[in-house]
């Protein structure tokens, strides 16, 4: 069974609701659309309900059987109020708070953490700070990670290559703890999407062969990462060619249980990351799935603002998914 048609077996007709922030958008109401009509999940729009409704009637699309949460005009608007004033512990009064969920992020975010939805699914239009930003002050990060990290499902041939690829949207400049923090994240998100992971903590040094601080700071995310989840594969240093090339790991990491073999990839920063990402989608021609942003209480995800209704739709479907293993 393919991957996507795996995820939803598992999701369909299970009632996981949605919240999309960005419900005037031409690729989300049809990418919803979508969705509801294979009772995937349950896609609750947020925004103002004239505008919602007429965006969706210009392109013809019918969103009569969807809830529609207006931050402008809520029943439950008082009770979210008092929810976000609470959660914010003292950094917000209410006035601001009732400022801030206006902000269509802000409240769909909330609506997440109040368990009203699942989870949900931003960035179409906005900026991955707008969607992130929400997400850490009210959602917050789960125990034992200090911060949220982007990853990519990397695939090509019809899935026979599948891998993923981190931190590629949100750490600019990762320390070593944050580094193995996210090697161990990722690789509970590759095991979502039916990947043993085996890490390679990318550098442009192998097992010693160059030296610089860069260098052993990545040897030093690899040691914490490994104390941190012994039972992991996880190798590092290691050159993305000795983690990927069995034949380049034979002379460059021969004892390594991971080179050759790596289908995880941690990157040492963002700039590495966010480049190599984007080199093996235009011209390795790998479809390129996320950011999927990990480390969550509970699941937010962020689109790109280049995205097609077929991301939104695939993001949406690995975003439920990852609503059912909280």
């Amino acid at each position: 069974m393919e991957l996507f048609d795996s995820l939803k077996f598992k999701i369909v007709r299970r009632g996981i609701r949605i919240a999309f922030p960005e419900a005037t958008d031409t690729r989300i109401l049809s990418a919803v659309a979508r969705l509801k009509g294979e009772e995937l999940v349950e896609p609750i729009l947020i925004g103002n309900r004239e505008e919602i409704e007429k965006a969706a009637a210009v392109r013809g699309i019918n969103i009569s059987n969807m809830t529609i949460y207006d931050p402008n005009d809520c029943a439950r608007w008082e009770e979210i109020v008092e929810a976000f004033v609470e959660r914010r512990k003292g950094k917000v009064t209410r006035e601001q708070a009732e400022v801030l969920l206006k902000d269509e992020n802000y409240f769909g975010t909330m609506l997440t953490q109040m368990g009203i939805t699942d989870g949900l699914v931003s960035g179409a239009i906005h900026s991955t700070g707008d969607t992130v930003r929400p997400a850490l002050q009210i959602i917050k990060t789960k125990p034992g990670i200090s911060r949220t990290s982007g990853a990519f499902l990397m695939m090509r041939g019809n899935e026979q290559e599948k891998y993923l690829f981190a931190d590629c949207a949100i750490n600019v400049s990762p320390n070593p703890q944050e580094l193995a923090e996210i090697a161990v994240a990722s690789a509970e998100t590759a095991k979502m999407f039916d990947i043993d992971p085996k890490i390679a903590m990318l550098s442009f040094s192998s097992h010693g062969s160059a030296k610089a601080p860069e260098a052993d700071a990545t040897i030093e995310a690899t040691r914490i990462a490994k104390e941190l989840a012994p039972e992991l594969a996880i190798d590092g240093e290691l050159q993305f060619d000795a983690a990927y090339n069995q034949s380049v790991a034979q002379l460059k990491a021969p004892e390594s249980e991971v080179a050759g073999k790596a289908n995880v990839y941690i990157f040492p920063d963002l700039q590495s990351g966010n480049i190599g990402y984007k080199i093996a989608q235009r011209l390795g021609n790998f479809e390129a799935i996320g950011p999927i942003l990990q480390g969550l209480n509970k699941p937010i995800s962020d689109l790109s603002r280049g995205c097609n209704e077929e991301d939104v739709y695939k993001l949406t479907i690995i975003t439920a998914a990852q609503a059912l293993n909280n």
